[in-house]
């Protein structure tokens, strides 16, 4: 089904639009969450595992990009569902997690109940998200390495712009545009709701090295319906460090 034609959905999100314009919220924050498995590197060193960390930046950090009130609403409301659900699936499905990584559970999902598809999928996801901005800057770009494999598989970085930027506005309802490096070189691709390209059921299959996150709850608050804008704003958010280092680690 088309979201957007959804009467109801329509109605939550122009009343959850209301209630954050007119009320502060009081949300809690997850600073106390251990960071386990947390690294410096990508991770195929341990990077992302099955906890959600604490971010390392205030909310209002991304701005103007991405609202203080849509960061805490996303963190602390989505994503901590997802990360939620995912300890109650792994439970329920006698996943040992010391001796299976997050990325060896999503490489085998199809053997997965959907609740842990959705959930272990959103939480991956979303962790990769945070640690992929920062404060906003004009002019931002890759270096080093990544570039220089940008610049080999796209013929430029302005063309891997367009080619992203494409996958973002055109992903049918929910889901979100992947940088990937599949087959030794880097693809630009997309997943619908919470997949991604680690999963044996994606399209396009690889190490994810960089993800949007196109559903509307990323940007509804400041964009509307106005997603090409909010991926436009994007580009300028993007920590290349960090994405940098995730690519040097494959």
């Amino acid at each position: 089904m088309n979201k957007a034609s959804n009467p109801a959905r329509r109605d939550f999100i122009r009343n959850m639009s209301k209630a954050a314009i007119s009320t502060t919220l009081v949300l809690p924050v997850f600073s106390s969450i251990a960071c386990a498995g947390e690294s410096n590197t990508g991770d195929t060193a341990g990077d992302i595992d099955y906890t959600q960390q604490p971010l390392k930046y205030a909310y209002n950090t991304i701005e103007p990009v991405i609202d203080a009130m849509t960061m805490e609403i996303h963190y602390t409301r989505h994503a901590a569902a997802y990360a939620k659900a995912l300890g109650e699936a792994v439970k329920d499905e006698n996943v040992n997690t010391g001796s299976t990584t997050l990325p060896q559970l999503l490489s085998k999902i199809s053997k997965y109940s959907a609740k842990m598809r959705n959930n272990a999928g959103g939480h991956y996801n979303h962790e990769l998200f945070w640690r992929s901005l920062k404060a906003p800057e004009e002019n931002n770009a890759p270096s080093g390495k990544l570039a220089t494999q940008i610049q080999k598989d796209f013929n430029s970085f302005e063309a891997f712009k367009t080619q992203f930027t494409d996958a973002a506005k055109n992903r049918f309802g929910s889901g979100w545009a992947w940088l990937v490096y599949s087959n030794n070189k880097l693809v630009v691709s997309s997943t619908p709701n919470q997949d991604n390209p680690l999963m044996d059921l994606a399209e396009t299959k690889g190490f994810p090295v960089l993800g949007l996150d196109v559903w509307e709850h990323a940007y509804y608050l400041k964009y509307q319906n106005k997603r090409p804008d909010y991926v436009s704003a994007w580009w300028n958010a993007i920590n290349w460090d960090y994405v940098q280092q995730r690519f040097s680690t494959i």
